[in-house]
């Protein structure tokens, strides 16, 4: 298999650089959608989740109250632990299967936002794909698209690695600072770098 492990900061453009690989038939293996499907209600985990970090974070119709927890885990360092240490092993182990399963294409996307903050995932790909833009419109776009605060939103950043560190631990970087369109093409262009890549490491 050829794993291109896709990343960036939030607000970066990093899901609809997804979209655009997808729309040009690249399987994308999403860990964000992976851990939605795991915390809906009736799973396990979010069980799990409510055993060990409270049932406040539960809402009436048994659903996961996702806004209250991501605020809660990013002021609270140890609860932001407990909670990786239910989620993590279940979504590296799912991500692994949806791989598996993609294996006689040319090559998948795996989309992770922390990708580098841990080591769970580095060994799993062959190169990594940084979509940056500047802080500035991280923020704009973030708050545009989730209603979050700025105080929020820095509060998400600064639980990342820094901008500079993730695009200097990138093999790729695309500079997302303008138009969909524009992002368009440059997912065009590193689809055809990677079926290259394919065909000279088979």
């Amino acid at each position: 298999m050829f794993v291109v492990g896709l990343t960036g900061g939030i607000g970066s453009g990093k899901s609809e650089a997804a979209k655009l690989f997808a729309a040009l038939g690249v399987p994308v293996i999403d860990v964000d959608h992976i851990s939605h499907q795991l915390t809906a209600p009736g799973q396990p985990i979010l069980q799990d989740i409510a055993n060990a970090l409270g049932r406040q974070f539960l809402l009436p119709d048994g659903t996961l109250d996702r806004a209250a927890l991501r605020a809660h885990v990013f002021a609270d360092n140890s609860a932001r632990l407990q909670l990786e240490k239910i989620l993590h092993p279940a979504i590296r182990q799912a991500a692994l299967l949806q791989l598996a399963a993609n294996q006689n294409s040319a090559y998948q996307i795996l989309s992770i936002p922390l990708l580098f903050e841990g080591d769970g995932y580095r060994t799993i790909v062959n190169r990594t794909l940084v979509i940056d833009c500047d802080e500035a419109q991280q923020i704009q776009r973030t708050m545009r698209r989730s209603g979050l605060t700025e105080q929020a939103v820095r509060a998400i950043m600064a639980a990342q690695i820094s901008r500079a560190q993730r695009n200097q631990l990138a093999d790729d970087i695309i500079e997302n600072n303008g138009t969909l369109s524009e992002l368009s093409q440059k997912i065009l262009e590193k689809h055809k770098n990677y079926l290259q890549a394919c065909i000279v490491s088979q």
